[in-house]
């Protein structure tokens, strides 16, 4: 499985979680399959979202798409942008 993990601070949650549920990507078509949002108890201003794809080439097109997103919105409504692919090595439940 291919993580594409994407982290940055933000302003306001209600009209970050607005944009996020917009979906100007159209997550499902472009291949996801899963996605988490995450905020850490100590900063509620941060943002970590991790988006689940089967294959490499469609966690590519994403971060491409969201870079080419990101920029428009940088300075207003998110901060400090940060994107990894991961390829998830190891997971169990337990």
């Amino acid at each position: 499985m291919i993580t594409l993990r994407i982290e940055h601070k933000i302003d306001n949650y209600d009209g970050w979680k607005k944009a996020f549920d917009s979906d100007p990507i159209n997550r499902k078509q472009s291949g996801v399959n899963h996605y988490r949002v995450y905020r850490p108890i100590d900063d509620t201003n941060f943002i970590i979202i991790d988006l689940d794809f089967n294959n490499l080439e469609k966690a590519q097109a994403a971060q491409v798409a969201l870079m080419n997103i990101f920029p428009k919105i940088e300075g207003t409504l998110i901060f400090g942008v940060q994107i990894k692919i991961l390829n998830v090595i190891e997971s169990k439940e337990l």
